[in-house]
Parts: C-alpha cells; structure tokens; sequence
C-alpha cells in the first residue's frame, strides 16, 4: 500500500508548525465550489473570500481540509475554470508569508501541482501529524478512514491510481468535467443540498470509531476532519477531541486553534458554535 494514500491513516512523519504570537490555525473545509445542484455559486464563494479577508490579521496558518471544490482536476495545461476570487485571496496568503496547507478531499482529489506552483500551498494526500505548542493534532479530511468500507476504498484506490489519471487527462476538458459533475450529482439530495444527516451516535461515526481505535496506540490532543458536513466538538478522553469543521453550505462553520485550545465557530456570528 502506498504511503501516500489517505487509507494509510496514520502518517509516520510530523510537522512541526510555528505559531507566532497572537496568531491562530484556522480550518475550514466541504465548501464544494461549482457543485452542480447549488444556485449560489459566487454568493458562497464571495462569503468565503470576505471571510478570509475578516480572519487574515490573526491567521498565522490556513488548512483547507477537503472537497474546498466539488470537482478539480489539473490537466497538463487546463484546469477547471472559476473561482478566481478565492485562488487569487489564497495567493495573498501565501504572497504575505501565511501558510496555507490544502488537504485533498474525495471531490478534489486530483490536485497535483497547479494549486503548488502557482498559489504556494503545501499539498497534502493524506493526513497529517501537526505539533503546535507541544499539542499534537491528527488533521485530514477525514474519508476512507473504514478498513471494512471495501467498496469506497476500492473506488478511492480506483481514483488514485496514476495510470487511470493519466487516461482521464487524454479526455477533452469539456467533457471531463461535465462527466465528473454528473458522477458528483448522483449523490446529493433532490432539495439541492449537498448529503449530511445527522449525528449518528459514537458508534456509528467512522471518524469516531477511527479517533478511539487510534488512541489506543498514539496520542493526539485533537482530531480535526472533514467530510461529514456537521459541526461536531466531542470529548473523547479527558484529553482529546474530535473536531468535525462542518461545511460552508449549510452550517459555514470552522475551527480554531489558537495554540492551546481549538474551538468550533461560525461565519455568521464569528463565534463560538458549540
């Protein structure tokens, strides 16, 4: 199995992050930029660059944690059109020395090295180890993390595999997109919302079952994904959490950490949620 893939779960390595004085860690992730099924594209997206915009004088590191677009793939010399205004404020970022770390989700997981290149974020595949402060935090999107979930991770090896992508990219860009919004669309919700239910108790989150499997061997004070859409902040022991960033569809919420707590916020109030 390769290193590289988010189904190794949990990286060998870790990053070691500085955090200036007064600056916080934002995350924030399943924003779906051009979904398909939504209406309020540049709403949405101009809500997101006005945030960035709000949160810059206090963030000393930005982690977009996954499917920031609905659908991403880097041709050799295209790459989707839109989203302009959220590229160029993620190029200020990095322009004024703050770092940004993009983590692949299961919607934009053909990023290679465009996003790099041309707007000086770190990329990531898979999850991270970051140690801030001496807090140690597991950060991901937070798919594939179900061993027994035999048919997504075929489909996610499936998409992975260099020589499937190097066969999609001889596909016009055209019709490679509309293909993948068409795959994109088959599981979202006839109201047009992208698909999230609710809580489903402890033992019946896959994330929640993977952050206690993985406190048995290692420790980490805070487990920060996405992918499930709901905001969630659940004590795990005395001295760990699970963080879920929630989505900027419905509930536009992220997370915190200002180097020794993390803490759940929404844009709307720019407070804490839970």
């Amino acid at each position: 199995m390769k290193k590289n893939s988010r189904v190794c779960r949990i990286p060998d390595r870790e990053f070691r992050l500085e955090l200036d004085q007064g600056k916080k860690i934002y995350f924030l992730s399943d924003v779906h930029l051009g979904a398909p099924v939504l209406s309020n594209h540049r709403e949405r997206e101009l809500q997101l660059v006005n945030w960035l915009e709000e949160i810059r004088p206090e963030c000393g590191i930005l982690c977009l944690l996954g499917d920031i677009f609905d659908f991403w793939f880097e041709y050799k010399r295209a790459v989707p059109k839109g989203y302009i205004r959220f590229l160029a404020k993620i190029c200020e970022y990095t322009d004024q020395g703050i770092p940004v770390h993009f983590f692949t989700g299961n919607h934009d997981i053909w990023a290679f090295d465009y996003l790099s290149e041309e707007c000086g974020v770190s990329l990531h595949t898979h999850n991270e180890i970051f140690r801030i402060n001496g807090k140690k935090l597991l950060v991901g999107h937070g798919d594939a993390l179900n061993p027994q979930d035999k048919g997504y991770l075929f489909l996610y090896r499936l998409f992975h595999h260099r020589f499937l992508q190097k066969c999609f990219r001889w596909i016009h860009p055209d019709l490679g997109i509309l293909l993948a919004q068409k795959w994109s669309s088959h599981s979202r919700l006839e109201n047009g919302k992208i698909e999230a239910d609710t809580f489903r108790g402890e033992e019946q989150e896959e994330i929640v079952r993977f952050c206690k499997q993985t406190l048995k061997n290692k420790h980490f004070d805070y487990f920060i994904f996405g992918h499930r859409h709901i905001p969630i902040d659940l004590p795990l022991t005395n001295h760990s959490r699970y963080i879920n960033t929630g989505d900027w569809i419905t509930w536009f919420t992220y997370a915190v950490f200002d180097g020794e707590t993390a803490n759940l916020k929404t844009k709307s109030e720019n407070k804490e949620l839970l």
